[in-house]
């Protein structure tokens, strides 16, 4: 009687069993999939949320070498300046570099730094700040001098002569004319060391060589014009 029984329990067993595992398969695949869907829904919140634009640093030639107070010297005869020209890829606001260890002919940009405007332009308001110290400075057009001073910048970048080593390099050339008839002309340069091997080192580097070519403009042009 006790075998009968149990020989008829011994299926029910086996039913419970069977129905445990598959309860317990099935809960585990729906945790499972609850979960892989959780994720997929907050990857694609992270690729849809929108993220704040990257913005580049902007530089200049930081404040004027010359007070704006100082009195303008009006024994020298007056200068125009035209605007300042460049060589085509230097006519844009990018801060550029080259490796001179790897490949120096070749100009590379900055990708988070840019000028405030093109170097061209920073030049001239450096330029007009240091020379009209000694002299009034006045327009091409402005007609009030037989004088007239161009300058086109032919180099402005920062050399790398090894990873960690750089400088601030800037040619130039002016050339000046009296009545239009040419008078001189002299290229003026300057190298002045990085700080550092990056962009704001560069930047640095880059103005002060800028303000050592305007400082030996400025004194060439002293030599040149004379009090009419």
């Amino acid at each position: 009687m006790l075998t009968t029984l149990f020989a008829l329990r011994r299926p029910s067993l086996a039913i419970v069993l069977i129905a445990a595992c598959a309860y317990f398969t099935l809960a585990r695949g729906i945790i499972g999939y609850f979960f892989t869907a959780l994720g997929a829904v907050t990857l694609l919140g992270a690729c849809t949320t929108p993220q704040p634009p990257v913005t580049k640093a902007v530089y200049d030639f930081g404040p004027p070498v010359a007070a704006a107070n100082t009195p303008v010297a009006t024994a020298s005869a007056a200068v125009a300046l035209a605007d300042v020209e460049a060589v085509p890829a230097l006519d844009n606001p990018a801060v550029l570099y080259r490796l001179g260890y790897a490949d120096a002919w070749q100009l590379r940009p900055y990708a988070l730094a840019r000028w405030s405007m093109a170097p061209a332009r920073l030049l001239q308001q450096r330029l007009r700040e240091t020379l009209s110290v000694e002299r009034a400075i006045v327009g091409p057009a402005d007609g009030a001098t037989p004088w007239l001073l161009r300058v086109e910048l032919e180099e402005f970048s920062q050399l790398f002569s090894a990873p960690n080593t750089s400088a601030g390099v800037v040619r130039l050339r002016a050339t000046l004319l009296r009545a239009g008839n040419l008078v001189a002309q002299r290229n003026f340069s300057a190298t002045s060391v990085a700080p550092s091997a990056d962009a704001s080192g560069g930047v640095r580097g880059l103005a002060t060589a800028s303000n050592d070519v305007v400082q030996q403009a400025n004194a060439w042009l002293a030599e040149q014009v004379k009090t009419p």
